[in-house]
């Protein structure tokens, strides 16, 4: 699955740290999710969304054959 983690982070000029901490999450978890290593929980994939104020579906990006 790709993600817009990466791009969405950059863009509101957060950290991984940074952002790591809006998310309660590890630093490590968000650079995982931003070099594809890890997929999130849909608890996460959520939280995000609502960080970047924008759908699941905007941020991470489903293949049909996946």
């Amino acid at each position: 699955m790709e993600n817009r983690v990466r791009k969405c982070r950059e863009k509101f000029g957060y950290s991984q740290g940074q952002l790591a901490e809006l998310a309660n999450v590890s630093r490590q978890t968000i650079n995982s999710l931003e070099t594809g290593k890890y997929n999130p929980s849909i608890f996460l994939a959520h939280k995000l969304s609502k960080i970047f104020h924008v759908s699941i579906e905007e941020l991470f990006l489903f293949e049909d054959d996946e």
